[in-house]
């Protein structure tokens, strides 16, 4: 089956985790476009194709990896404003972080995102899960 491709928005305020990110692209040979934000309201206006935004993403089969801790807007708060947003509120999310507490697992399934993913400390295990996240996206119909 030919990889379709995928429009990755990472939403991540630290560089090292951004630099694991694309570094395990790299590792597991995946050529998706990956597109950064370091809040949550740039990715807004990224994904809305705002004049501010540095790069406008493509409107089709995208998919937001998102850290919870950021500046300026939360991964919460952006997805609470994704899901009011009737463009946008069936883009798949998966959360990408290193937060554990309860109430940001359980608030962000409430939210309807894809999965809730701690981030692994060894960069081998990251680029495993990473890797996994490519497989689900390849047998899963993104709009």
């Amino acid at each position: 089956m030919p990889e379709r491709t995928v429009n990755v928005l990472l939403v991540e305020d630290d560089e090292v985790d951004v630099m694991n990110v694309e570094r395990a692209f790299r590792r597991q040979n995946i050529h998706h476009p990956l597109y950064v934000a370091h809040n949550g309201l740039e990715a807004l206006n990224m994904l809305r194709g705002a004049a501010e935004a540095e790069a406008p993403l493509p409107k089709d089969r995208r998919v937001v990896l998102l850290d919870i801790n950021m500046p300026k807007m939360n991964g919460l708060e952006f997805l609470r404003e994704l899901r009011r947003d009737d463009t946008l509120k069936a883009t798949p999310v998966v959360v990408l972080t290193t937060s554990d507490a309860d109430q940001d697992r359980l608030e962000a399934y409430r939210l309807n995102v894809a999965g809730y993913i701690l981030k692994p400390v060894a960069f081998a295990t990251f680029a495993e899960v990473i890797a996994s996240l490519n497989d689900y996206w390849a047998i899963c119909e993104i709009p």
